[in-house]
């Protein structure tokens, strides 16, 4: 009888005992995020976003849960970074030019031009973000950050010179706008998803995006040209970010989780980003538009126009106590290495 009762208190010892453990694995399980992204959800971005969440659902085993809003349902595109500081949103997907001034030292990857891919650009971004880890992006935990291939010229009328470019409206945002004034249009700043209908009624006469847009966004279907003009070929930066509170209440091993996986989405992000520009090319085409190269010769005057960017904004930026000319002499040995 004792060793019957021996057994019985230890039993309800170790009950007594698992019961806090369970409690706090449950709570563990309860964990909720929610992911906010401006791509339209059948946008390639959408989908890759959607399966880096999954993903993260799957490593931890159901730990974590990801609600996902892409199509700018929990934000619009400059509304996401703010709505991740104020817990709006968990997790955030948007674009650092959407709102310009806010990053000067981001600013610097789109600055300096002539990328060739988005595997370029995004190697460019990653590196130099862990080389200066810029204290601008302080107040959240950046999870992982990509760029997507050359921004070129998509156009209603046919493009071949720069003085075809004159007194032209195109959209354009944050950095990239002083490069359309510098080549000789008219800037007119507009988020990606307002694109369509501005060129659809004219509002805009073309855009300066990466081709994969004219599939992505549908914009091919309301542009005729297309000038590849690669010499002055920009990219912007996309961030992944997290609301630091957020992301300092998560048990460490679901951190390293997060980690992991996003360190992985990287090169993936960029395979997409070369993916969808091939596709974009592809459905232009199949609708008609042209495509039009620019000569080396014709090519040089515009990569010229648009050299005092650059100057301009290490100008800019040395105002407030950043090492601009540094940023910029950064980016350009990145281009040239990750280019090859």
């Amino acid at each position: 009888m004792k060793i019957e009762k021996f057994l019985v208190v230890m039993s309800l010892a170790m009950l007594i005992g698992i019961i806090p453990v369970s409690r706090a694995f449950s709570q563990e399980k309860a964990v909720s995020l929610n992911y906010a992204n401006f791509f339209p959800p059948t946008h390639a971005h959408a989908i890759c976003g959607d399966a880096w969440a999954k993903e993260i659902e799957k490593r931890t085993n159901g730990r974590v849960k990801i609600t996902y809003f892409p199509g700018g349902a929990l934000g619009k595109g400059d509304e996401i970074y703010d709505n991740v500081l104020k817990g709006v949103a968990d997790i955030g997907m948007s674009v650092f030019g959407y709102t310009p001034g806010r990053f000067p030292s981001m600013e610097a990857i789109e600055v300096v031009f002539g990328y060739r891919s988005a595997k370029a650009a995004t190697s460019v971004i990653n590196d130099f973000y862990k080389k200066f880890k810029p204290k601008e992006l302080d107040d959240v935990k950046v999870l992982y950050l990509h760029a997507h291939g050359p921004g070129i010229l998509h156009t209603k009328k046919p493009v071949y010179k720069l003085e075809d470019l004159a007194g032209m409206k195109i959209r354009s945002t944050g950095t990239n706008a002083q490069m359309v004034k510098a080549l000789g249009g008219t800037p007119v700043a507009m988020p990606q998803g307002d694109t369509y209908e501005a060129l659809q009624k004219g509002v805009v006469d073309g855009t300066f995006v990466p081709i994969e847009a004219l599939k992505g966004w549908k914009q091919g279907e309301v542009i005729k040209y297309t000038t590849e003009c690669y010499q002055v070929g920009y990219t912007q930066s996309v961030f992944v970010v997290i609301n630091l509170k957020k992301w300092n209440s998560l048990p460490k091993d679901v951190q390293t989780i997060f980690e992991q996986t996003s360190m992985e989405w990287i090169p993936k992000t960029a395979a997409v980003w070369d993916e969808i520009d091939q596709g974009g090319r592809d459905f232009s085409l199949s609708l008609g538009n042209k495509i039009i190269p620019l000569s080396n010769e014709e090519g040089a005057r515009w990569a010229k126009a648009v050299e005092p960017i650059a100057n301009q904004y290490v100008e800019k930026v040395a105002s407030k106590g950043l090492p601009g000319k540094e940023y910029v002499a950064e980016v350009r040995e990145l281009i040239k290495k990750y280019n090859k």
